[in-house]
């Protein structure tokens, strides 16, 4: 899964090739220990609101991201950065993330919420539900504006809650593995769908949830998954 010589090689490599600025900045910072214990490890909780789902073709409409530390969700990290589309904002898409066309006009260029971003994604591990969304629309960001790829590591909720319902023997119901119905499932209060923050504010209250009832630490080194 991560090569040859792991993650943190392949980070040092592609420091190398990383031009000067946010992109070197971030891969300068050594990942979590692969065997640390979650407990103790620095997470960024995130979400994407994008125009579809195509990596390549389709764009960012907002991030949305929360920190964790010492397993405790850090409000006052808590950000929500709408950014300015290169065309106009779809009927469809305006309905779904409820952010019109002139606050996408005022929002803010990719370049810049990418930098801010992994100023804070340094050093932590990333946490989303279905990780290939977020990873990979970041990863094309890297693309896009450095011209360069980067390596991102992060725990997908998704994941956890599949080897959960493995661990009891059973299968998912169809519908269970949404983010809303995992929530529910574990108690967790409801929140509004399809906004960047609250999405990522939920996906880090449903990672905690798994991980608390894990029985042992979970080992990042079988979680992680680079871009």
């Amino acid at each position: 899964m991560f090569g040859l010589f792991g993650p943190d090689a392949r980070r040092r490599r592609l420091l190398r090739k990383a031009p000067e600025g946010p992109l070197r900045d971030y891969l300068s910072v050594a990942f979590p220990a692969r065997r640390s214990d979650w407990r103790e490890v620095p997470f960024v909780a995130l979400d994407l609101e994008t125009t579809g789902g195509d990596p390549g073709r389709d764009e960012i409409v907002s991030f949305g991201w929360v920190c964790i530390d010492r397993a405790r969700i850090v409000l006052s990290s808590a950000r929500h950065r709408v950014l300015r589309l290169s065309g106009d904002m779809s009927p469809t898409s305006a309905v779904i993330h409820n952010i019109t066309d002139d606050e996408s006009a005022a929002g803010a260029p990719l370049e810049t919420v990418l930098s801010e971003f992994l100023g804070v994604l340094a050093g932590r591990v990333m946490v989303a539900h279905y990780t290939p969304t977020e990873v990979g629309f970041v990863a094309a960001a890297s693309r896009r504006v450095y011209g360069a790829e980067i390596l991102t590591p992060a725990i997908d909720t998704l994941t956890l809650a599949t080897a959960a319902a493995r661990r009891e023997h059973r299968r998912p119901a169809r519908g269970e593995l949404r983010l809303a119905n995992l929530r529910r499932r574990y108690g967790l209060p409801r929140y509004p769908a399809h906004n960047a923050l609250s999405d990522a504010l939920s996906a880090a209250e449903l990672f905690l949830a798994l991980a608390s009832e894990r029985r042992g630490p979970i080992e990042l080194g079988m979680l992680m998954s680079p871009a």
